[in-house]
């Protein structure tokens, strides 16, 4: 693969090795990542994003026959439904084990996407093209795919793992700040359970200066991606770790109860506010489990609030929020399992937590603490 000097490439191994690119103006490398044996590509794209979509489709179409498919933005997209009419588009248009698809989008088009390609004759291959930071920190790397049904987010999935993700950074020019600063929660998750220097690169940085094309949010970005790519190697499956580590569990950090925002919400609160929330609930259990140091907790607290990401959400009663951790992925039988942490960069997991200490930070985090 030929670098050019404003391209960064982080190489994914495992049994299935790909390249995670870095960059600007990255459309032109589609054709060298996908290969010549590919005839047909399906283009899957957030319906807002057309305008995006169409130099996309213009670099491939050179080289291949482009189906174009516009999805429903955001968690819409994310059903049975939509991955039914995406596979008959697929059948219809004739595309055989040796195609490819191509996604668009933020983390929830990557989601359907990755999970379309899975399931399509049991696989092929795909390619993202994230256009947020929440895509391009989490979903696009990793090989999770997945939808949403009735009884929460992302209970229906596999993994597959992309021939190459390109993080095209002239794409977070198109989005709203909301969106660049919920993305920002996957980063400072990323910062807690293992890159300290994320955190201190937070406190020391303007929060104006967290922008497209700032030398500082592509540092964050990359380092973001750089903790992903080293926990899924180590645990592409969620398997487990060693030595007392997580594993791949560790990325779920505050997503339990995100999750379960998430849910209660109807989807209003975006995945990155809600792991934001997540975290300091989760972090506040820990300190009330005698794990995590309260200066921990405050500086949660403090790094979240300073890029702009809520702390507190009062939206849902316990007992709604409870009902839906106990079908987190993470959970055992009627167990629940939460990634904690014992310091910045220290995590393990807490199972069975004590119903009084999950109350106490519920209360923590709608502000009814007496």
């Amino acid at each position: 693969m030929t670098v050019t000097p404003d391209q960064t490439v982080l190489h994914v191994g495992g049994a299935a090795p790909y390249d995670v690119v870095v960059g600007h103006d990255l459309a032109d490398r589609l054709p060298e990542i996908l290969g010549d044996q590919v005839q047909r590509v399906a283009l899957l794209y957030a319906g807002q994003l057309g305008a995006l979509a169409q130099p996309v489709a213009d670099a491939l179409a050179p080289h291949y026959d482009v189906l174009a498919l516009g999805l429903p933005d955001g968690e819409a997209t994310k059903t049975i439904e939509v991955a039914a009419d995406c596979w008959e588009a697929l059948g219809e248009a004739g595309f055989t084990r040796s195609d490819a698809v191509v996604t668009l989008g933020g983390g929830a088009t990557t989601d359907l996407g990755g999970f379309v390609a899975a399931t399509w004759l049991r696989g092929v291959r795909v390619v993202h093209v994230p256009t947020t930071v929440l895509g391009m920190v989490d979903a696009a790397v990793g090989g999770k795919t997945g939808i949403n049904t009735g009884a929460g987010k992302n209970l229906v999935g596999a993994f597959h793992e992309p021939a190459g993700v390109l993080c095209d950074l002239r794409l977070l020019e198109t989005l709203p700040r909301a969106e660049l600063v919920a993305g920002l929660g996957e980063v400072v998750k990323c910062g807690f359970i293992a890159d300290p220097r994320i955190l201190e690169l937070v406190e020391q940085s303007d929060p104006g200066d967290l922008v497209p094309g700032s030398p500082v949010l592509r540092e964050l970005v990359e380092r973001a991606i750089r903790v992903k790519i080293d926990v899924v190697v180590d645990d592409l499956r969620e398997t487990g770790g060693s030595g007392g580590h997580p594993g791949r569990e560790v990325l779920n950090y505050g997503h339990t109860m995100a999750h379960a925002i998430e849910r209660a919400s109807q989807y209003s609160v975006r995945h990155g506010e809600a792991v934001a929330i997540g975290s300091v609930f989760v972090a506040e259990v820990a300190r009330l489990a005698g794990i995590l140091p309260a200066a921990v907790v405050d500086r949660h607290r403090e790094v979240l609030t300073r890029v702009g990401l809520p702390v507190t959400w009062s939206g849902a009663g316990f007992e709604e929020l409870r009902a839906a951790m106990a079908v987190d992925k993470k959970s055992r039988g009627s167990q629940l399992r939460l990634v904690v942490l014992e310091d910045v960069a220290r995590p393990r997991v807490l199972a069975g937590p004590e119903e009084e200490h999950l109350r106490a930070a519920y209360e923590l985090m709608t502000g009814t603490a007496s």
